[in-house]
């Protein structure tokens, strides 16, 4: 698999938040790496989660897009 990314990622292990809307209660993940420009992040489970949203981490919150998604996990790139 080729590496896509523009940016070295450094791996982390924070908490964080997916915002879906601000009516829907917020998803908890786990951020496992992280750059200027996009992250990884853990979740239970990615079903019902739109590929944009706005995630919350470190008390920023930043709109995103999912570049990649397995069951558990979500790759996201900031917009």
């Amino acid at each position: 698999m080729s590496e896509k990314r523009t940016k070295a990622r450094k791996r982390v292990l924070k908490s964080g938040f997916i915002v879906i809307s601000d009516k829907a209660p917020k998803v908890e993940c786990t951020v496992r790496n992280l750059s200027d420009t996009g992250a990884a992040l853990h979740v239970s489970t990615t079903i019902g989660i739109p590929k944009n949203f706005d995630v919350i981490i470190d008390g920023a919150r930043q709109h995103c897009r999912a570049a990649w998604r397995t069951d558990t996990k979500i790759g996201i790139v900031f917009e």
